[in-house]
C-alpha cells in the first residue's frame, strides 16, 4: 500500500484534498501540528470509508529535528509513499518593518524550507517509477513582487522555481507540479481579507474543493505549473506586460489597507 502524504491536512485546503482522495478510496498519510485534530480528521475520513488505509503523525515543519523524526517514525511503520501534496503555508500580510524574527523564521521555514525538506525525504523513500507525484501548492502571489506581502510572495516564487527545476531532474521518473491558486476562503480572516480587496479579491477566488480537484488533475497530467482560474491566468499574463513601477503602486494601494497575521489565528486553525 502506497500512501499520499498530505501536509497541512487539517486546514481548509488540506481537508479538501483529504475528502477528494478519500472519496476515491486512496490511502492517506496526514500531518499537521495538532495530533488531536489529525486524529479527529482521520476518524471522520474513516467514517465515510471504513476500509480506507489512513495514518497520521504530527510534525512541526519549522523544526528539522521533527521533520527527521517524522520520517523515522514513518519508516518504523513500514510506510511507502506514492504522492506528496504540500499544502502547509503561512500567509502573514503586513509591512515588513512590522515583522519580528519569529514571523520571518516561521513564514520562511514553512513556505520554503519545510517543502524542500519534505520533498527530499519523500524522494529518498519513494520508488521513482513514473507514477510517483509531487504536488506543491504555491500562490498567484509568486507572479510578481508584492508590497505588504513581500516575504510570502518571495517564498512562493522560490518554491515555484524549485519545483520547475526539480521536474526536469526527475523527468520520466516522477511528476512534479506547482499550482498557483488565488484567494481561497478557508478561514474567517482570509474571507475578510478577500472582501476588503473588493473586485480584485472576489475575482481571484476559488473554493478549496475546486482548487483540490484542479490540482490533482494537473499533477496527473504532469503540468509543470498550473494557474487556477481564468482571472488568475489574466493576471499572470498582465504582470508580464505592465511596468514594474505601475504594478508596485497598484498592489501597494490595495494591499496596504489590510493586515493578516498568522499568530492571530494560530489557536483557531492549523495551517502547518
Amino acid at each position: 500500500m502506497r500512501y499520499t502524504l498530505i501536509t497541512g491536512a487539517c486546514g481548509g485546503l488540506g481537508s479538501a484534498f483529504c475528502d477528494l482522495l478519500a472519496a476515491r478510496g486512496e490511502p492517506l498519510f496526514l500531518t499537521g501540528r495538532s495530533a488531536e485534530r489529525l486524529e479527529a480528521l482521520a476518524d471522520r475520513l474513516k467514517g465515510s470509508n471504513a476500509d480506507m488505509g489512513i495514518a497520521f503523525l504530527p510534525c512541526d515543519l519549522t523544526d528539522e529535528r521533527e521533520r527527521a523524526q517524522f520520517f523515522a517514525r514513518a519508516d518504523e511503520m513500514g510506510v511507502t509513499f506514492r504522492r506528496l501534496i504540500y499544502v502547509a503555508g503561512v500567509d502573514t500580510q503586513m509591512a515588513f518593518e512590522r515583522y519580528d524574527e519569529r514571523k520571518i523564521v516561521m513564514q520562511t521555514r514553512v513556505n520554503l524550507e519545510g517543502a524542500v525538506s519534505l520533498i527530499g525525504g519523500f524522494l529518498s523513500r519513494t520508488p521513482l517509477d513514473g507514477e510517483s507525484e509531487i504536488l506543491v501548492v504555491g500562490s498567484m502571489s509568486a507572479s510578481t513582487p508584492m508590497p505588504y506581502f513581500a516575504l510570502y510572495s518571495a517564498t512562493k516564487k522560490a518554491l515555484e522555481q524549485f519545483c520547475v527545476g526539480l521536474r526536469s531532474e526527475l523527468k520520466g521518473r516522477a511528476r512534479v507540479t506547482c499550482v498557483l491558486p488565488g484567494s481561497i476562503p478557508t478561514r474567517d480572516d482570509i474571507k475578510e481579507n478577500i472582501k476588503s480587496h473588493g473586485f480584485w479579491g472576489r475575482a481571484s477566488v476559488k473554493s478549496p474543493e475546486e482548487v483540490a480537484r484542479i490540482s490533482i488533475a494537473a499533477v496527473q497530467k504532469n503540468k509543470p505549473v498550473k494557474v487556477i482560474g481564468f482571472y488568475n491566468h489574466l493576471i499572470r499574463l498582465t504582470t508580464k506586460l505592465v511596468p514594474m513601477s505601475v504594478r508596485m503602486r497598484f498592489i501597494s494601494k490595495i494591499w496596504s489597507k489590510t493586515t493578516k497575521d498568522y499568530y492571530s489565528e494560530i489557536d483557531k486553525t492549523d495551517p502547518t
